[in-house]
């Protein structure tokens, strides 16, 4: 665990080093050790991905898909917050390069829940989960350098009606 440790933080000489990524803000109530956040960053992200498999199953039945499939999603993007600590984590998903994806993907969220939920709209639940994996997308791509950018001009290349 402290070679993991030591690659986080960018150390490889195997010294103790108290600010590495996987123990900065560990204090407090969420004061885990590294194997514990580790467990809970697998635990989290195995179950939030078997959720998104077994909304597959139930494709054919869109409020369970939108619950299922959701559910499986927030998870999935929480488990990080188990290795970096909640507040790092708030702190990138609203960083001002994020904040507009970060949005979007929490308000296609909501409003697959309320359309699975309270308005049980086959349609509209498949819409929602639709835009919310585009959002989930846009999101992801905000953390790889240039992907939005280069995502953007092959869109505009392929969708361009000038020849």
């Amino acid at each position: 665990m402290q070679k993991l440790n030591d690659f986080f933080s960018g150390g490889g000489d195997g010294e103790e080093t108290t600010d590495s990524f996987l123990e900065e803000g560990s204090e407090g109530l969420c004061a885990l050790s590294t194997t514990q956040r580790m467990y809970g960053f697998a635990a989290s992200l195995a179950t939030g991905l078997l959720l998104m498999f077994l909304s597959m199953i139930v494709f054919g039945i869109p409020i369970k898909f939108a619950l299922l499939f959701t559910f499986g999603n927030v998870l999935a993007i929480g488990s990080t917050a188990f290795l970096m600590g909640p507040e790092q984590q708030m702190n990138m998903m609203f960083d001002p390069v994020r904040f507009l994806a970060t949005s979007i993907y929490i308000g296609c969220v909501v409003v697959a829940l309320i359309c699975a939920l309270l308005i049980h709209s086959k349609i509209l639940t498949v819409l929602a989960i639709l835009c919310e994996i585009c959002a989930l997308i846009w999101y992801s791509l905000s953390y790889i350098p240039f992907a939005r950018r280069m995502v953007s001009e092959i869109m505009i290349r392929l969708c361009d009606t000038e020849l």
